[in-house]
């Protein structure tokens, strides 16, 4: 049982590593869909949520606290590492350093921004998660899920855009970005909810 519970916990953790590491990553490019201006790491970060109801719901809060501190180091590892490799000279004849050092140049403020605000997102989004818990137990986990999304995507966009972007966008149209992704990540995570529901079920019931 032990085991069986470790192997499903790091499976766990790994993906919501790898989406939190993705994200910010994706993060640096703006793109146009619908009309709407937001982050291509929209397409990821919610799911980075969604891993971290279900580990809460699952796992309990420590373990979920677990999770988040090791995204948190593992994504500074990868653009710790990355900055070195813009610092290290290449050959004349590598076509790509340009775009690999303007990719990882913008990097560290949008490290600085998404590990602020990924920190304050989701730690906040799991303890109004295991709070919530607390008071309904088992039950009306659909809405635990979608009110503790709406606290850390708020607080996470909240941070996140002005640390990133001031600067280099209007005003009106950073404001408009930031309310605008928040509420898409929210839309999402109700989207996939079903999915989510059936994931948390699935692994209570093989942890039980």
């Amino acid at each position: 049982m032990k085991e069986s519970f470790s192997l499903r916990f790091l499976l766990a953790c790994t993906l919501f590593c790898v989406c939190l590491i993705a994200s910010n990553l994706l993060e640096i490019k703006v793109i146009l869909i619908g009309g709407i201006t937001v982050t291509a790491g929209m397409i990821v970060f919610p799911i980075s949520y969604i891993l971290n109801d279900c580990i809460v719901e699952v796992w309990g809060l420590k373990k979920a606290r677990i999770a988040i501190y090791t995204g948190f180091a593992m994504d500074f590892l990868v653009m710790a590492l990355g900055g070195l490799a813009v610092l290290l000279p290449s050959p004349d004849f590598w076509e790509g350093a340009e775009h690999f050092n303007y990719m990882f140049a913008l990097a560290p403020r949008i490290v600085a921004a998404s590990l602020t605000a990924f920190l304050a997102g989701s730690l906040l989004n799991a303890r109004v998660m295991a709070d919530m818990k607390k008071v309904h137990k088992e039950r009306l986990f659909p809405l635990r899920a979608i009110v503790s999304t709406i606290a850390g995507e708020g607080a996470d966009s909240l941070i996140f855009f002005p640390i990133a972007f001031a600067g280099t966008m209007p005003a009106s149209e950073l404001t408009r970005m930031m309310w605008v992704q928040a509420l898409i990540k929210t839309i999402i995570e109700v989207l996939i909810l079903p999915v989510t529901n059936l994931a948390v079920r699935q692994l209570k019931k093989a942890e039980s």
